[in-house]
């Protein structure tokens, strides 16, 4: 139970990026502009979200070795 704080902190900022993608999402959305997705939205994205992915899988794969 040491962690279970850690655990709601996680929960409630993985669900505040997914509000706050959603709210820019609709925003550009309401200006009639499209979406686009491109090979420099990958260059941003991949060097910020993939040091998350890795320190999350770490700390959920480390108990169980």
């Amino acid at each position: 139970m040491q962690d279970s704080a850690f655990t709601i902190f996680i929960i409630f900022g993985c669900i505040w990026i997914l509000i706050g993608a959603v709210g820019v999402i609709a925003l550009i959305k309401s200006e009639s502009k499209e979406f686009r997705f491109d090979t420099w939205g990958l260059i941003v994205v991949i060097p910020i979200v993939a040091p998350i992915v890795i320190v999350l899988l770490y700390q959920v794969l480390r108990p169980l070795f």
